[in-house]
């Protein structure tokens, strides 16, 4: 397919709709949080006892997602008003097409859950990339998955023009690359556990933070929503903190993990060995120069370059900087 046109029309559909009517939670008492299954996180134990029904004073309604991209165009349409855990590049590509979005916290960290898989009968390796010349890719066009595919490719010299490259939620790629129907899929979570049973990647998380593709999800909402209820936004990310502290210190973990597995639709050994390999910084550690306060902007920059590229998106901001707000999250770390 072609992907500039399809993530070229993803972003303007976006654009189009970011003037939808915004949900404000004093008028309806209650709001709509995206979130992703299969994708095991500290929160979800919160949301289920109900945690941040009784913090924020409202009714939050939680529907799952299978791509950033889909929770941009939630955003954009009113229908959601938070999303947890989008990707990097998703939020990048929607704020390049217009949508003022804002990036809230850092949700997770994650270099070793979110790569792609070569089907284990070809052989491809590190070594051998230049064979994937020709081959079928899966990938979900406009995610964190998306762009450390491009990253990947471009590491190892593969020409986008010489693979057929079909935009699918990782859920698909893995089915179609079990059955055998594409030669490489990309995607993250239970999805990429699947894919894994497969084949083999081609850069381990380590390698690939050594070329700088790193890869963390945030939490985001309209510019429009968190400017009309600011304190209700720091009392969603205060019982997000609250959560990750319980389950980095251990103090949670064996009271966490049954109700988080349940929650993501996974099993227990799946959910820990899954959240194992993510990273859920502390308040403090988000402020810093080296996320929120300082690093992110230039590495969204960096993410949108790399989209125009590769031709996925006509043009990038000149700087991501506004497209933070540190404002709610401060008055977390001030508590």
């Amino acid at each position: 397919m072609n992907i500039k046109n399809a993530l070229m029309g993803a972003a303007a559909g976006v654009a189009l709709m970011t003037g939808a009517t915004q949900a404000v939670a004093e008028a309806h008492g209650e709001i709509t949080v995206g979130y992703f299954l299969e994708w095991p996180m500290p929160f979800q134990f919160a949301k289920v006892n109900g945690t941040y029904d009784e913090v924020m004073g409202v009714k939050v309604n939680w529907v799952s997602f299978d791509a950033g991209t889909a929770m941009s165009a939630a955003m954009a349409s009113g229908d959601v008003q938070i999303s947890v855990s989008q990707g990097v590049p998703p939020f990048v590509v929607a704020t390049s097409a217009g949508q003022d979005l804002q990036i809230l916290d850092v949700a997770v960290s994650y270099a070793d859950n979110d790569n792609c898989v070569v089907s284990s009968g070809l052989e491809i390796d590190a070594s051998s990339a230049s064979e994937l010349a020709g081959k079928k890719v899966a990938v979900p066009l406009g995610t964190a998955a998306h762009y450390g595919f491009l990253r990947q490719m471009d590491h190892f010299g593969v020409d986008l023009a010489s693979l057929d490259i079909v935009d699918m939620a990782p859920a698909d790629g893995a089915a179609a690359i079990a059955q055998g129907q594409v030669d490489m899929a990309c995607g993250w979570g239970g999805a990429l556990r699947r894919m894994k049973e497969h084949g083999n990647v081609l850069l381990t998380g380590a390698e690939k933070e050594a070329l700088g593709i790193l890869v963390f999800d945030v939490t985001s909402a309209p510019a429009s929503f968190v400017a009309e209820n600011p304190e209700l936004v720091a009392k969603f990310l205060e019982v997000t903190a609250a959560a990750n502290a319980s389950w980095n210190d251990g103090s949670g973990v064996a009271e966490m993990l049954p109700v988080i597995a349940n929650d993501a639709g996974m099993d227990e050994t799946a959910t820990a060995e899954t959240m194992a390999t993510f990273v859920f910084p502390d308040v403090a550690t988000q402020l810093s120069s080296a996320w929120l306060g300082g690093a992110a902007p230039s590495f969204m920059k960096g993410v949108a370059d790399v989209f125009v590229e590769s031709g996925s998106i006509p043009s990038a901001l000149d700087s991501y900087a506004s497209s933070i707000n540190l404002g709610p999250l401060t008055a977390v770390n001030d508590m």
